[in-house]
């Protein structure tokens, strides 16, 4: 990956290359348009990310080269990503970058991309690779699900291993899950990976509940309402799939007062601007950090060097076409870098 210190000498390079996509400015600047396709606006992790995507387009523009992003959200319904997908390569966009609603079923987005030649750029949900191997004009920029199940799983084990979190002193955790999204590959594989993290290290476990809240604040607040109400104060554990869920939980136990000595240690995953305020009032235990800038960058160092026809050989690729960032632990040792970078 570049450095954005280098995006202004990149882009002379790519100018003297440009090629016939686009259209040109009165001025005679050649002008690229993007379009964006994510699935829920709901989804702070990409709200984020798009917000830090469309900052690093702007750092592209030179006076012979402006660049654009068109975005569009579908509220979680494929029928109203595949319109939008339409309409965004109706609008002549050069470049679409997609956040599926539904990773196991691209098709039609694939097939329109196919028909108008236009390169996709798949994110933050992967598709299958028998539909990444379709088209040589396909990509994906993303992150290691694995490995943030294994982060938060390392995080556990430290604070079981340093605090008193077994309570009832039965030499047993007693957990609980909250995933993000039923199917959703980067859901089951964190709740897989974290789990065999801790078992792998030592930790006994038992499992009280495991509940899907669909990566939402609100939604994680109700389930964990649920059960605490089973449960009561047996939890010492709650691992969420990402950090929005996290905070829904605690939301539970602040709405029923319950007192510090009795609450489970949270743990999330994104370290979003909520997770990481989380970690820093000491509220949340760790969060695995999902680095946004790093995957805005790629994503708009990949949209410009495709619609420019320069500075592919400057990304790193894995397989050709994929782009994976690490994620990073966050306690609050740590966490003000973190904040910094918000």
């Amino acid at each position: 990956m570049i450095k954005k210190a280098g995006i202004i000498l990149l882009c002379g390079v790519m100018f003297a290359g440009l090629c016939s996509c686009g259209k040109k400015t009165a001025d005679g600047a050649q002008k690229f348009q993007v379009g964006v396709a994510y699935y829920n606006q709901t989804d702070t992790f990409l709200r984020e990310l798009i917000d830090c995507f469309r900052g690093d387009l702007e750092e592209y523009k030179t006076k012979n080269l402006e660049i654009s992003a068109m975005v569009r959200e579908a509220g979680g319904s494929e029928k109203t990503q595949n319109e939008q997908v339409e309409e965004l390569i109706d609008a002549g966009c050069d470049v679409l970058c997609v956040n599926l609603v539904d990773r196991s079923d691209p098709s039609e987005i694939i097939d329109m991309a196919m028909e108008n030649d236009v390169p996709l750029i798949f994110f933050n949900r992967e598709p299958v690779r028998e539909d990444m191997m379709q088209w040589e004009k396909m990509y994906y920029v993303g992150a290691n699900a694995r490995q943030s199940g294994q982060l938060q799983g390392e995080l556990a084990v430290e604070v079981i291993r340093s605090q008193d979190v077994d309570r009832n002193g039965d030499g047993k955790i007693q957990y609980v899950i909250l995933e993000g999204e039923a199917d959703h590959q980067d859901a089951i594989i964190r709740t897989e990976s974290v789990v065999n993290t801790l078992k792998e290290k030592g930790i006994e476990l038992e499992k009280l509940s495991y509940q899907i809240a669909n990566w939402n604040r609100a939604q994680a607040q109700n389930r964990m309402k649920q059960m605490i109400g089973q449960f009561h104060d047996s939890i010492e554990l709650v691992l969420s799939n990402n950090d929005d869920m996290a905070a829904g939980a605690i939301d539970a136990y602040d709405e029923l007062n319950y007192t510090e000595e009795n609450r489970p240690v949270f743990f999330g995953v994104d370290g979003t601007a909520v997770g990481l305020q989380g970690v820093k009032d000491r509220e949340i235990a760790g969060t695995i950090y999902n680095d946004k800038e790093g995957q805005a960058e790629a994503m708009a160092q990949l949209s410009v060097a495709l619609c420019t026809g320069e500075g592919m050989d400057a990304i790193s690729f894995e397989d050709e076409r994929y782009v994976f960032l690490p994620y990073l632990k966050v306690t609050y040792d740590n966490v003000d870098e973190f904040l910094d970078r918000q």
